[in-house]
Formats: C-alpha cells, structure tokens, sequence
C-alpha cells in the first residue's frame, strides 16, 4: 500500500507485487484505517510493516483485535519519548513487535529509554541498514561548467534539503575561514529558502563559489561530479542516503558526528568525521582534503568498497527476510 505517486511504484508492478493505492492525509485518517482494515480483511497477513509515523498510527489502529505482527520502521534518531503521548500511538505502541532501525544511533536511542526505571526491550528495536547497489548508479558525472565551475576546481557536493538540523547555516559559514584564493567551489542541491541563510551567503568572502542549484533529479549524478561530499548535521541524523549515493560513487565523505552518520565513514579512511556546530571545523577538513589530493584518491576507493561491502542491499533483504521468518514462527 503506498500513494499512486510513489517514485517506486512501477518497480512493484513490474515485480507482480499487487499494489493498492494509499495516500494518508495524518496520523489519524479515518478513510486511511478503513482502506488498510479492508486490505487486511482481504488477505489476512501474517506480518504488517509500515515505514513511518502516519502508516504506523493508521495502521496500528486498522489492525485492532487482528492477530498479526508489527514492525515499525525508523529513519531518524529522537521525537520519541515515553512521556510523549503521540509516541504511545506509534512507536511505543503495545502491539509494535519489532522497530527496525536504519542506523544503530538509532537502535541505542530506544536502548537508552527509560519508563518508572524499566529499560527498553532489547530485542525490540534491531539495526538493518538500508543497502544500496552500484548498478543503480550508470549516470555519467555531470558537466560542472554549466554552473560556472572552473574544470580544475576543488569541488564540494552538498545534497540536502534546509532545515535546521541539518547545519547548513555552519556549512557556509565555513567558507569564511577559507582562502580567497583557493578553487575550492561548493554546490548545494535541494530545497534552500531561507532568508537567513540568504544573508549568510552574500556575507561570504568566497561568495562566488557557492553554488545554489536548487531540487535536482540529478543529483546522484552531480554528486558523482565533486571531489568530496559533505553533510554539517547538528542533530538526529539517521542513515543520510544522500552520503551513500556519494560514496558508493567513490566520493569521499566528511560528516558530522551525528546520529548515524558516523556509522558510514571510516575516519581517514574513507572520509573524515567532525564535530558537529563547528565551521572552523569544516574548512579544516576542507583544507586538509584540498591540500592531500593522493591522500582523496585512495579515499575514493575506499568510499565505495566501504558502501559494497557493509551497506550493500543483499544484507538488507536477507536481514529483513530473517526478521519476518523470526516473527512468523513467533520467536519475537
């Protein structure tokens, strides 16, 4: 059940995977529940997965009385609290069996929970990286040119859309402590309206050498394009995707140390991880990749074996398969 929207959609029909269309309007819809009631009435499955907070609430409350079991998925790390009541209608939920976690800050989130001293079930909440796959990625490197980057230039891939958890205010920043006279370009992909940061970018010495490029579906392929890709998040990272594109590319990383970002990066190995809130931090990393050209290329290849070989998409459906084999003969 998903909307008819679904970038993935057609991947699922062309499967033979029956698909039933699904868009819901909040956490609590009620044509939502009746449309996910009707579709279990109808097949009766063993296993009911949802993969975020309005699937989840709707689904849970359509599943009532059914006996089925429950996994819940989550991308980010926080906004769950047992003093929180919306967390009792999702996550916390009684009837949640399993919530599967895409980074391991993510897991040790739940683990860290208390209620009236009692810890969180530690079977409860499992890692299961999302793995990605070097064929999907045939796109040539895109022309930087046309964006008025020098062929010759040190370029920096930022892919994100603006908001404040992602540290997109320090990013820039950063290039405050850059020199003037070093080619050293930045391109920032997504959605960027904030006046505020606006202000902060015309404020730059170096300017000229952002570039605003806006949503793209090319992005990947960009990406593809820089010597090193970069995300400044402050807080509740989960498993960026849009690192893995880059690095599974063999684009180097630098990352914050935050949330589940770490988990990707091999420090000096395959990029390099920072603390978060610091843009003297950034331009230090910066600095130090732009002055190691030898030092990126043996990260390049590292990035992308570091992907292959540890967030790799056989992984990921062979875990969740053990996961739901586990649960069907009631061991979870």
């Amino acid at each position: 059940m998903c909307p008819a929207d679904a970038p993935n959609r057609h991947l699922l029909l062309e499967a033979g995977v029956p698909v039933v269309d699904l868009s819901l309007k909040g956490r609590y819809d009620r044509a939502g529940v009746a449309a996910i009631a009707k579709q279990i009435h109808q097949h009766k499955p063993d296993i009911l997965h949802a993969f975020n907070n309005k699937t989840v609430s709707n689904s849970l409350l359509a599943s009532k009385g059914v006996p089925l079991k429950f996994i819940a998925y989550r991308g980010i790390v926080g906004n769950v609290s047992y003093w929180d009541p919306a967390s009792w209608t999702t996550y916390l939920h009684p009837r949640v069996n399993v919530i599967v976690c895409v980074a391991d800050a993510i897991r040790r989130y739940f683990h860290a929970m208390r209620f009236l001293g009692l810890p969180f079930p530690v079977r409860k909440a499992r890692t299961i990286y999302k793995g990605h796959d070097p064929s999907w990625y045939t796109a040539q490197a895109s022309e930087l040119g046309q964006f008025g980057v020098p062929e010759k230039a040190f370029v920096i891939g930022c892919t994100v859309n603006d908001r404040p958890r992602k540290g997109l205010e320090y990013l820039v920043k950063a290039t405050y402590f850059l020199p003037l006279d070093a080619p050293i370009y930045w391109l920032l992909i997504g959605k960027i309206g904030n006046p505020k940061l606006s202000k902060v970018i015309a404020g730059s010495p170096n300017a000229d050498k952002i570039k605003l490029l806006g949503f793209r579906r090319d992005a990947p392929a960009l990406i593809k394009s820089c010597d090193i890709c970069i995300l400044p998040s402050i807080k509740r990272e989960g498993l960026p995707r849009a690192i893995i594109e880059g690095m599974i590319q063999g684009v180097p990383a630098v990352v914050t140390n935050s949330g589940g970002s770490p988990e990707l990066v091999e420090q000096g190995v395959s990029g390099l991880i920072i603390p978060p809130k610091s843009p003297e931090a950034i331009a230090e990393a910066v600095m130090t990749l732009y002055e190691n050209p030898h030092e990126v290329a043996e990260m390049k290849c590292a990035a992308k074996q570091r992907i292959v070989q540890h967030f790799n998409v056989t992984d990921t459906i062979s875990q969740h398969l053990a996961l739901y084999q586990e649960l069907v003969a009631g061991k979870g």
